[in-house]
């Protein structure tokens, strides 16, 4: 999960610990396209491989334990720079086995809603024809057997329940409300089938508050878990995150349990990788060692993404550097496109900004989001003003890095702080529980299907290096992304005020075509005059908070 708390660090995390209102005397006892693309195509990405043979995210050792039936197969050859990934809440997506609703309360924002693998599994289809091409699932394991007391604004008290995976009582189980081992296996395999890899979040750092391990000691009398909750001001990786009980991942014994269990997991299911939990608060040397087990029984693509909270292509760097991940979390961008869109700052200075993201390690990705389980949505930062919102998806499908979509985020879903970030996916009139009837945006969703449909069929938006087009005195953010190699050229103009402007900005030299064309142009059902090329400058008229899209074409 991601933190929340003091000054950009935001203290105690909502899936983990106590939520930001609980005063510390309860924080102990109680504490939130159409198809893939790639190459304009009408089916997915090709599948590879088998269990025991390796593409750019395959495997190259035999299944060891675990069903005799061989995990899915390999996804390539893809690399992880052209996905577009979807973050799921098992609990809150779709019911799909109402068999393991023990405990289920939908009237309680912090309760079990029902969602498991098996719903989801049903609905990768809906994920498909968005044009998702990579799926993110919370943890799974065996939680907690009871939740904690909590209190948010507009709520009069409520039972926080593990609904979000994230206090895991063993390791080495899976939670019933979830669904089964084979029930995972089968959501992969069927992800798969459609050109979709699986990520599973996995914690290493911490037990839920109620676990297996309390009385736990090694062979040499030690505990497995640290006493005390510490602080993560001093030192993150000793404290107790939240007040969950901290792993003594200095211990092999310790370590190697839940490594083992992770990895033995991804192994019999044919997962293509693993959302790291509260990186920040483990050991690099752990980390280290985690990639090269991971790379030696998984294959050398197993995919590994690190949630370091207030993460940045700079401040991530150390961590590429020492190759102990593939991938982290950009907590950048959601802030700063929240706040050019509402008219904080200069135009030239959010420019500026997404060249600045280009200094990423080469090799290394960044995941740029909107709204996650742990921040209060976008949409409700920016007061339910859709248009605004457009404007930040388009920037979002249009820059560097891995888009991350928070699930219902395409359809408009409601809520904003915690819990009420949380809440149920929204299905309309489909009869599809926890969110039979909760209404949905499908204009916003055909938009997000378009902007990922263009993401996917140029490589300049997926791998493209920048060229900042703004001037200082401009009010039209405007850039070009370009990719060498295939020579594909996009130009993105984006106006966030609420009267239309016109664009005349200086072509680069890259640019080398004597004519321009729209390929995503302003308001649905608004006509648009062409863009125009004249003596070496592209001039283009966009509407009030609007994108256009434009790319090289024959005169």
């Amino acid at each position: 999960m991601f933190e929340r708390g003091h000054a950009g660090e935001q203290g105690a995390r909502q899936g983990e610990g106590p939520a930001r209102h609980w005063t510390k005397a309860t924080a102990l006892v109680a504490l939130g396209v159409v198809v893939a693309l790639a190459a304009c195509t009408a089916t997915g990405p090709e599948l590879t491989g088998t269990s025991t043979s390796a593409g750019a995210n395959g495997r190259t050792d035999p299944v060891a334990a675990g069903p005799a039936s061989p995990p899915p197969a390999r996804i390539g050859p893809r690399t992880w720079a052209d996905e577009v990934l979807y973050f799921v809440l098992l609990d809150r997506f779709a019911d799909g086995d109402p068999g393991n609703n023990r405990g289920v309360d939908r009237r309680n924002p912090g309760g079990w809603h029902g969602g498991d693998l098996k719903g989801l599994t049903q609905q990768l289809d809906e994920l498909h024809d968005l044009g998702v091409t990579a799926l993110w699932v919370n943890p799974v394991q065996l939680q907690q057997p009871r939740g904690m007391a909590a209190q948010a604004p507009g709520t009069a008290g409520f039972t926080h329940e593990p609904f979000h995976g994230y206090w895991i009582a063993d390791f080495t189980q899976l939670e019933p409300r979830f669904g089964s081992e084979a029930d995972l296996k089968r959501l992969v395999e069927e992800a798969h089938r459609r050109g979709i890899k699986v990520l599973l979040d996995v914690v290493v750092n911490h037990a839920g508050y109620f676990n297996s391990y309390t009385a736990r000691r090694t062979a040499a009398g030690e505990p497995w878990l640290r006493p005390g909750e510490g602080n993560c001001e001093v030192n993150p990786v000793t404290c107790a995150v939240g007040g969950l009980p901290d792993f003594r991942t200095e211990i092999r014994e310790v370590r190697d349990h839940v490594i083992d269990a992770n990895i033995g997991l991804a192994r019999r299911t044919g997962l293509d990788g693993f959302r790291l939990d509260t990186y920040k608060h483990v050991e690099s040397a752990v980390w280290q060692e985690h990639r090269q087990r991971t790379r030696a029984e998984l294959g050398h693509g197993f995919f590994l993404l690190a949630e370091h909270w207030g993460g940045t292509a700079q401040s991530l760097d150390a961590f590429f550097e020492r190759d102990e991940v593939d991938a982290g979390f950009d907590f950048s961008f959601k802030g700063s496109c929240e706040g050019w869109v509402l008219g904080r700052g200069r135009t030239v200075a959010y420019a500026a900004y997404l060249r600045s993201r280009h200094q990423v390690r080469a090799g290394y990705v960044l995941a740029h989001y909107l709204s996650s389980h742990d921040e209060p949505l976008m949409l409700g930062n920016l007061g339910g003003d859709t248009a605004r919102f457009r404007l930040c998806v388009a920037l979002q499908m249009t820059s560097l890095g891995m888009p991350v979509i928070y699930y219902g985020e395409e359809v408009a879903r409601g809520g904003h702080e915690w819990p009420f970030n949380r809440n149920d996916m929204p299905w309309g009139a489909r009869d599809v529980l926890p969110g039979r009837g909760v209404p949905r945006d499908e204009g916003l969703r055909d938009h997000y299907r378009e902007l990922i449909r263009l993401r996917l069929a140029h490589p300049a938006l997926r791998r493209g290096d920048y060229t900042m087009l703004t001037q200082p005195a401009d009010r039209v953010l405007a850039f070009m992304r370009r990719d060498a190699a295939s020579g594909d050229a996009v130009i993105v103009l984006a106006n966030r005020e609420d009267e239309a402007l016109d664009a005349d900005v200086a072509l680069p030299p890259a640019w080398n075509a004597p004519a321009a064309r729209d390929r995503l142009g302003g308001p649905a059902g608004g006509a648009l005059a062409p863009p125009r090329v004249q003596d070496g400058r592209l001039k283009v008229d966009v509407p009030a908070k609007s994108v256009r899209i434009v790319v090289p074409s024959a005169p």
